[in-house]
């Protein structure tokens, strides 16, 4: 039991040290904040905040996927290679394609309810 809660406690020490150090997780975690506002403030469906909810929540793994693949290059190398670059690369790009389809289902959920 006491590894099972070692396990939660080192998981919110990863999402406490991207809050602090990370400039793109901060950056999604206020985009979150607006759309959940944005949500309120507009009276979303239940089956809509599912919707948004799970955007939120790949976004913000997938931040914090990023910054363990760069954090584990840079632990195998400093130099700036070709592998390196790329594998950094990728997870950036895994990211900005989740935001995007994110950002495109937030307005064709939300444009309806603001533009009737």
């Amino acid at each position: 039991m006491q590894n099972f809660i070692k396990a939660f406690r080192y998981a919110f020490e990863g999402i406490l040290h991207a809050v602090k150090t990370e400039r793109n997780f901060k950056f999604h975690l206020i985009a979150a904040g607006i759309v959940i506002l944005s949500g309120l403030l507009t009276g979303l469906a239940d089956f809509e905040w599912y919707i948004i909810l799970v955007l939120i929540g790949g976004v913000l793994s997938l931040e914090l996927l990023n910054s363990a693949i760069e954090r584990v290059v840079n632990l195998v190398t400093m130099e700036r290679l070709p592998l390196a670059k790329q594998a950094k690369d990728l997870a950036a790009g895994a990211v900005l394609i989740f935001a995007i389809f994110s950002a495109v289902i937030g307005l064709l959920i939300f444009i309806p309810k603001w533009i009737p």
